[in-house]
């Protein structure tokens, strides 16, 4: 016989609520591993934001224009010196000559202290940073005996396992055609970051190293900076080192296309390159490329096809932007001077064009692609190979896709990538001279070395 009990609900209800709340059930979570220090992980934090903001590119510029400094005095000593061994008196002229020189020489040991001073000083620093450095690797391992989820531990791991299949490392191999320096492997750096003498003034420019130069002007640089609207100038800034780039100090000075501005011959876009002593742009207001010569300072203009798209409506492009006036590209390699564009009849269609020097500059072939002109946020020359990048991020930008002009044969999976300095770059530009890609983004001018194999 089986006894059953039956509660009413209600009374199940009653006795729930009559039980009192200390007699609750309470759990005790005791943590058997040591607490995480904080404090100490914070004082990493500061020691790290320390040591970066002691070591900062505005170093190497002191330097730099120490040297720059002394390098244009010791000219001058040297002239001074000569003059007086001329034209030397004996009397009056000579002591006043002598005074001159006298207070010459102070100056120069002035400038000689500082800049042993600021060597000594980077010296010190380089050492100090080292040793930095290896107190915070020791802070950091001593850091990570807390991680006993081991987070850091398989998130190492897994950095490892991108970088071993990281393009960047092997990158496909794209075609190269005939080029002297071998296969485009990689691109390292940036090796030079400077805003110059204008800093944040002018986000849209160009800059770099005539490939085949005057003789003389072996070492000279060159900025175009469109100073109006974002859109045009009419002048080209001439330094004759990288020092003087860097520091500001325009030796040559400016070479003014000309005075009245805007005219058909203004500068549009930021696309510029220069050549044998000539800056190629694009023509203000027209589908054209001008040649502006800096010996005679005459321009000559070369007509583009019929439909070729310009007046910012054929532009360069990343997911959210387009980049105004961008819509011819001069690029310069081995061979000489190229123009990259696009055109109705491609249906936006990135076409390519060779200059053909000569007293009237004309083009002497055309290529045409298969990739879409605002898919790609810039190009370059190498090798009489055409190479395009896409955006990835604020920081990153991807070498994605060449075409070889002397096979015809395209590939989109190049997977080189770009550390950027500014998240948008505007001009992009390879140097034959030394193996450098400038960039021009935001002001700043940076440079990348391109490693071949």
């Amino acid at each position: 016989m089986k006894l059953c009990v039956i509660i009413p609900l209600c009374a199940l209800f009653t006795l729930t609520q009559q039980v009192p709340p200390r007699d609750r059930c309470v759990c005790e979570l005791i943590n058997s591993e040591k607490a995480f220090p904080h404090d100490k992980l914070s004082t990493v934090e500061d020691n790290t934001s320390k040591c970066n903001n002691n070591i900062t590119p505005k170093k190497t510029l002191e330097l730099e224009s120490l040297m720059l400094g002394l390098e244009r005095r010791l000219p001058k000593l040297q002239e001074d010196v000569s003059v007086l061994e001329r034209e030397n008196d004996g009397d009056l002229y000579g002591a006043l000559s002598l005074l001159v020189i006298e207070n010459e020489l102070t100056e120069i040991k002035k400038l000689i202290h500082k800049l042993n001073m600021t060597t000594q000083g980077h010296q010190r620093l380089t050492t100090d940073a080292n040793e930095q450095l290896k107190d915070l690797k020791t802070e950091m391992i001593e850091l990570e005996k807390y991680d006993t989820l081991q987070v850091v531990k398989r998130r190492q791991a897994n950095e490892c396992l991108k970088e071993g299949l990281q393009p960047t490392s092997q990158p496909t191999q794209p075609p190269h055609g005939i080029c002297p320096h071998g296969r485009f492997l990689n691109i390292t750096g940036p090796r030079i970051h400077t805003e110059g003498e204008y800093p944040g003034s002018y986000p849209y420019g160009a800059w770099g190293r005539d490939p085949k130069p005057e003789v003389g002007k072996e070492n000279w640089y060159w900025l175009v900076m469109l100073t109006s609207s974002n859109r045009y100038a009419n002048y080209v800034r001439l330094y004759s080192s990288l020092s003087s780039l860097i520091v500001g100090v325009s030796g040559p000075g400016n070479m003014e296309i000309d005075s009245s501005n805007p005219n058909t011959n203004t500068i549009q876009g930021p696309n510029v390159v220069l050549y044998r002593g000539a800056l190629y742009y694009n023509c203000y207001n027209e589908y054209a490329v001008c040649q502006f010569n800096l010996t005679t300072e005459t321009v000559t203009t070369m007509q583009l096809p019929e439909g070729t798209r310009y007046n910012s409506k054929g532009n360069f492009c990343n997911l959210d932007e387009c980049y105004s006036y961008t819509d011819l590209d001069l690029a310069t390699d081995e061979s000489g001077v190229w123009v990259i564009y696009t055109t109705s009849q491609d249906f936006g269609n990135l076409v390519l064009s060779k200059v053909e020097e000569g007293e009237q500059p004309t083009f002497n072939q055309t290529w045409t692609t298969s990739v879409f002109k605002q898919a790609v946020t810039n190009t370059f020359m190498a090798c009489g190979v055409l190479y395009a990048t896409r955006y990835v991020s604020e920081e990153v930008e991807e070498i994605f896709y060449s075409f070889d002009t002397s096979t015809g044969v395209e590939k989109f999976n190049i997977g080189i990538f770009i550390k950027k300095m500014s998240p948008n770059i505007y001009f992009l530009n390879y140097s034959p001279v030394d193996q450098m890609l400038h960039a021009y983004c935001n002001s700043v001018m940076v440079s990348y070395k391109i490693l071949f194999g």
